[in-house]
């Protein structure tokens, strides 16, 4: 399984990755294997601001649907246009061309509740 060193996990799977103020945001490798084949993603919070914790989307697999959560508060600024076309690229490339949503980090010190990789990989078992 593949856990990146230089990104920060939440409990719910999403990865963030720090760009300037901004911060890139998807879900774990982990969490595409859970999820099997995706099929379509769901974000209707284009523009809108996201508190920590809250719904931001979701993901459909064959097999099941799943909420998407934000790891961290901040205003989204861009959806993944790739995925319209190509939702599997999340179950290819989760940390690449997989990613989700681009934000407008709120506040920075929500960064420091995240895990680190290996916390994440810890909480895995």
């Amino acid at each position: 399984m593949n856990i990146p060193a230089e990104l920060k996990y939440s409990k719910d799977h999403e990865w963030v990755r720090m760009e300037g103020d901004e911060a890139v945001i998807g879900i774990t490798d982990h969490a595409q294997g859970e999820l099997g084949d995706i099929v379509f993603i769901d974000i209707n919070t284009e523009g809108q601001d996201v508190a920590q914790g809250e719904v931001f989307g979701t993901v459909e697999a064959v097999k099941t649907v799943s909420d998407l959560f934000m790891p961290v508060s901040g205003k989204v600024l861009a959806v993944n246009g790739g995925l319209a076309d190509d939702p599997g690229s999340v179950n290819k490339d989760p940390y690449g061309a997989g990613w989700i949503v681009r934000i407008k980090l709120k506040d920075a010190a929500e960064m420091g509740k995240l895990l680190s990789a290996d916390q994440y990989k810890e909480s895995l078992g």
